[in-house]
């Protein structure tokens, strides 16, 4: 489930954005990039769509994809439910 992520607090949204790049460890080349740098490249990405902010009932967690993952889980359940 897509939770629209302005319907969160900001302290919140940050939060969430915050322990999802300490989280992932994803590599930004050779020079290094501050957290708040991090969070705002992920802020910049839900907003243009490139990612969504998800909560997976199965699992009671939220997590951000990248939309190509997003789509991807989408239709391997749709997959699954067609068996």
């Amino acid at each position: 489930m897509i939770i629209p992520y302005k319907d969160l607090q900001p302290d919140t949204l940050t939060g969430i954005i915050r322990e999802f790049v300490l989280r992932e460890g994803t590599e930004y080349g050779a020079d290094d990039v501050s957290l708040s740098d991090k969070v705002a490249q992920v802020k910049i990405q839900l907003a243009d769509g490139s990612a969504f902010l998800v909560y997976s009932e199965l699992h009671d967690t939220v997590n951000i994809l990248p939309i190509d993952q997003f789509e991807q889980q989408q239709n391997e359940q749709e997959q699954e439910q067609a068996q």
